[in-house]
């Protein structure tokens, strides 16, 4: 069943030929975008939808998140926020209601929250691990994670557990509980960051997932300069995640590489960090993505518009980079070339605002402007 959607008063693309279209149309056939252009030369379809001037934009690409949890922070955050330092080891709270939760609970809070990032635009979506700690409980959160999520990251490299010894609760991450969790997940994560896992366990970490062929991705610079990111172009990584603090080597060195610089304003804002500096990157010519690290402790938000207008008005991206750095930013980041584009054979994922221009969601800044989307031609809002 074919459907049009016309009447596009603006339509971002993200396609290097086809650029950004006025009094656009598109076809949807299934799950993929079957044709793109101007609205006067659209063929016809079974069904039609007219946007009345609306601008539509791939769905939001949200390439890091942590959305396998239980339990609440909110004590923690107020502390933070009365002055309170933020520290990796709040992680230990989320662990423990995590692994006292059932399989079921796990499984709804994750449905939930992905649920209310679709019905804000985002229709591709990335979770990790990393809130259980032992075999059994990264096992069934990579399974839950694997029914929900389009991507599945394995971070039981997040926290060592309360009492146990970093070295050997790096042997169980590098053995027993990757073999476990392998066959459900695409990628690897460590938090390399002082408080969690040095440079050597990280690289360790990192090594045992490529030898059982998964891809690399690394939470790396955000409590300070250090080698997150030196490791993560060093071992091919796909991105490099958070990026706050960055010395002009870690710059050069992300430019010259494949590694895409994450950037997660909202986290940054709840923990009270220097925002990351977009502007260098981007001026070095390092690909940058935007992501909402959504999770229950340091970064409580799914709304990767927030994150598109906190990079405009704050951290001096443009309009157009932050919206490209927000769909195919993040789709790099996933090492995917189907979603974060419109254009025929890409995945049907349609994001349409009620605004005439993107321009409006750093314009208007916190004002709900989903009007409907679609995911991989299916209509969730």
């Amino acid at each position: 069943m074919a459907l049009l959607i016309t009447g596009i008063g603006e339509l971002t693309t993200n396609d290097a030929e086809l650029g950004r279209l006025t009094d656009a149309a598109l076809v949807v056939d299934g799950s993929r975008v079957a044709w793109v252009g101007p609205a006067k030369d659209a063929p016809d379809a079974d069904e039609r939808v007219d946007v009345e001037g609306r601008a539509v934009l791939p769905g939001w690409v949200d390439s890091h998140t942590h959305l396998v949890f239980a339990g609440d922070r909110t004590a923690e955050f107020e502390a933070r926020m009365a002055g309170k330092p933020y520290t990796a080891g709040g992680i230990a709270i989320t662990v423990g209601a995590t692994r006292e939760a059932s399989d079921e609970q796990l499984a709804a809070n994750l449905r939930r929250h992905v649920g209310e990032a679709a019905r804000q635009g985002t229709t591709c979506l990335e979770t990790k691990t990393g809130y259980g700690l032992t075999v059994a409980d990264e096992a069934r959160s990579a399974r839950i994670a694997g029914e929900v999520a389009d991507e599945v990251t394995f971070l039981g490299a997040h926290l060592v557990p309360p009492g146990a010894d970093a070295e050997s609760y790096v042997d169980l991450v590098c053995g027993e509980m990757l073999d476990a969790v392998a066959g459900s997940v695409r990628w690897a994560d460590v938090f390399c960051e002082t408080g969690a896992f040095d440079e050597a366990q990280s690289s360790r970490v990192l090594k045992a997932a490529a030898e059982r062929g998964l891809g690399l991705r690394v939470h790396g610079n955000q409590l300070g300069e250090g080698p997150g990111v030196r490791l993560a172009v060093d071992l091919g990584a796909a991105s490099v995640d958070h990026c706050t603090y960055l010395s002009d080597a870690d710059v050069e060195a992300l430019a010259a590489s494949e590694t895409v610089a994450t950037l997660l304003p909202a986290c940054d804002l709840s923990t009270r960090q220097p925002l990351a500096p977009a502007r260098r990157l981007l001026d070095a010519s390092a690909t940058v993505a935007l992501a909402s690290n959504a999770n229950p402790g340091s970064s409580y938000t799914t709304s990767m518009a927030f994150c598109v207008a906190t990079a405009v008005l704050q951290m001096r991206m443009t309009i157009e980079e932050a919206v490209w750095s927000a769909t195919a930013g993040g789709a790099k980041a996933l090492r995917r070339d189907d979603v974060g584009v419109l254009r025929p054979g890409a995945r049907a994922d349609v994001h349409v605002l009620d605004a005439p221009s993107v321009t409006h969601l750093a314009y208007r800044p916190g004002v709900p402007l989903t009007n409907s989307v679609w995911r991989a031609g299916d209509r969730v809002r």
